[in-house]
């Protein structure tokens, strides 16, 4: 054995041995001696020029201090320590990035998820219980999700480390799926996401795919209904404390970007899916599942009450867009005929939408299948993301969904929403769509001539 692995043993043996509390009957002790070994983690495999990783032991000790302990200061500690080993250290990598770009995978590097097994992971002679199966993410997204029902967190530390942990899972599911998203943009190789973590997660038979979907969904739109109200973080004396509220305040507003980054992954995924099963690259191996996007739009559809906070909140300008296209198709566009020469149904895009608005006769007969209010309200949001997407300078499909210029686009949009309030007297056009709609006469040179439709 040389040197090097000797003196890295004996560091992982003193470092661990800090977390020994035999004979310690001070919790004080015991709290310091848990933030020494944080701070020795941190220093040698941070704050060094170190290109090995810390030990199994010494990530699954950080871990459990993230889901276990009571003390805030090491659940923010466990938590930041975790997030930055994940970024040096990433468990999928490239290989020869410039060259011929090649994927390693490292699977006996240390893992907050057990997938594909029983979900108990063995590392030696321990068992370690820990780590996260399907069944175990799922119930912590439940979790959350019951925690955002009540009006203030009066549960402890608990729905922190809750949503620290989904924190920490959802960036380590992202740079896994990131990874193989370079390299499946030149390979076109389906396995990379057969693989993923993100697959096998949601492949799992302990996970109900599609009610996990919706509990995202309801997480989202609490946030929308309740943007980060004093109640939402109430200090009840008996068992807060202000360093406590202050970080769920924060956490609570952090977790609603989690929660959308999570979805975005999802549906990236049920869209390389698509493409790979064109290809004929998928199999029976690969199981079957709805797709987040139809189960989305299937929610949105029962629920209607819940298009305006869930669009409100979901701000992802691809996605948006897209949700809101099948949306509109439902009840804006006939149903695509498909030839022997063309399997493949017309594109729906945001100017054939607005085209369906372009009278006021064709905006009454389609206002009639649900509200006048609703579809203004559904094209402001249309609008907004094609303003995004431009913004952003996105090169994918994205922009051909627009399916004209933006100032074309503003121009129908301005027509739209005219023709829409002479379906329906009185009504009444909500901030929101002021916005867009000022927004739209000025791109599309108008807003002279229509001042009033913004009044």
């Amino acid at each position: 054995m040389d040197n090097s692995k000797v003196r890295s043993q004996g560091f992982e043996e003193n470092t661990m041995a800090l977390l020994d509390s035999s004979g310690i009957k001070d919790s004080r002790d015991i709290h310091d001696d848990r933030i020494a070994f944080l701070e020795a983690v941190r220093s040698s495999y941070l704050d060094c020029d170190s290109n090995r990783p810390p030990s199994w032991n010494m990530y699954d000790a950080t871990f459990k201090m993230l889901r276990g302990s009571k003390s805030l200061e090491l659940v923010i500690a466990s938590f930041q320590l975790l997030t930055e080993l994940n970024k040096k250290f990433p468990r999928t990598y490239l290989l020869n990035e410039v060259e011929y770009p090649d994927i390693f995978v490292n699977n006996e590097a240390w893992s907050p998820f057990v997938l594909g097994t029983e979900g108990i992971h063995v590392e030696g002679s321990k068992i370690t219980t820990d780590l996260l199966d399907p069944a175990g993410f799922a119930s912590l997204v439940d979790g959350i999700a019951q925690d955002f029902n009540h009006t203030g967190f009066e549960l402890g530390i608990e729905p922190l480390q809750n949503m620290l942990l989904f924190q920490y899972l959802v960036e380590v599911l992202e740079a896994d799926f990131i990874t193989r998203q370079i390299l499946y943009k030149e390979s076109l190789n389906w396995i990379l996401f057969r693989e993923s973590m993100l697959n096998m997660l949601l492949g799992s038979r302990k996970i109900h795919h599609k009610n996990l979907v919706k509990t995202c969904m309801a997480i989202i739109i609490r946030r929308s209904y309740h943007q980060i109200l004093e109640e939402d973080c109430k200090i009840s004396t008996d068992e807060f404390n202000v360093p406590l509220a202050t970080a769920l305040k924060e956490v609570k507003r952090k977790m609603n970007i989690d929660m959308k980054k999570f979805l975005t992954l999802i549906m990236d995924l049920d869209l390389v899916r698509r493409h790979a099963d064109s290809l004929g690259a998928t199999s029976r191996f690969d199981g079957t599942r709805s797709s987040a996007l139809e189960i989305i739009l299937d929610e949105l559809t029962y629920n209607i009450h819940d298009l305006s906070p869930f669009l409100m909140a979901f701000s992802e300008p691809k996605w948006k867009l897209e949700v809101i296209l099948q949306y509109l198709s439902k009840y804006c566009m006939k149903a695509s005929v498909r030839t022997r020469r063309a399997n493949i149904p017309n594109e729906i895009t945001v100017d054939s939408v607005l085209s369906n608005f372009s009278t006021t006769v064709n905006a009454k007969t389609i206002a009639k299948k649900i509200s006048s209010g609703i579809f203004q309200m559904l094209l402001a949001h249309l609008f907004q993301a094609c303003l995004s997407i431009q913004e952003d300078n996105c090169t994918d499909n994205s922009t051909k969904k627009i399916g004209n210029t933006l100032s074309e686009i503003s121009k129908k949009f301005v027509f739209a929403i005219q023709n829409l309030r002479e379906t329906e007297e009185g009504l009444e056009i909500v901030s929101f769509v002021k916005e867009a709609l000022f927004t739209a006469t000025l791109l599309a040179g108008k807003i002279g001539n229509d001042d009033m439709l913004i009044q």
